[in-house]
């Protein structure tokens, strides 16, 4: 790791996969874009699917399986390539309605899903809500 690096995220990432399937999603511009990542503040993407840093855009979140869907604005606010891929991280800058309280659940069964061991829903809730573990 680089001394120039430093985390900046608050919260928590989850990998938006279960298995080797995608089951989140970035709804746009008719086009359905893997999420790489998501969390309470935010999402990465295929850079090459998306905007500059600084870029703020409308977006449009969907669960694989699931009608519903989340909605708001996020900004991109960092570009990054390592030697699998290139990402861009985006922060969430508003969320429609209730989807603030939708994502949290969407995260906490996506956790409980994917845990190698049983664990709660109160325990899921406390890892969604934690910090970064990076």
């Amino acid at each position: 790791m680089s001394d120039e690096y430093q985390e900046k995220r608050k919260r928590q990432r989850f990998i938006a996969k279960r298995g080797d399937t995608t089951c989140f999603w970035l709804l746009q511009e008719g086009e359905r874009i893997p999420l790489i990542d998501l969390s309470l503040e935010g999402f990465s993407i295929p850079a090459a699917a998306q905007h500059p840093v600084g870029t703020r855009f409308p977006f449009t979140l969907s669960l694989e399986g699931i009608p519903d869907k989340i909605r708001g604005t996020a900004e991109v606010v960092n570009a990054f390539k390592d030697q699998a891929q290139a990402l861009n991280g985006c922060n969430f800058v508003s969320i429609d309605g209730d989807g603030a309280s939708q994502l949290r659940e969407w995260l906490t069964v996506h956790v409980i899903a994917n845990a190698s061991m049983r664990i709660t829903a109160v325990e899921a809730e406390k890892i969604v809500d934690g910090p970064s573990l990076i």
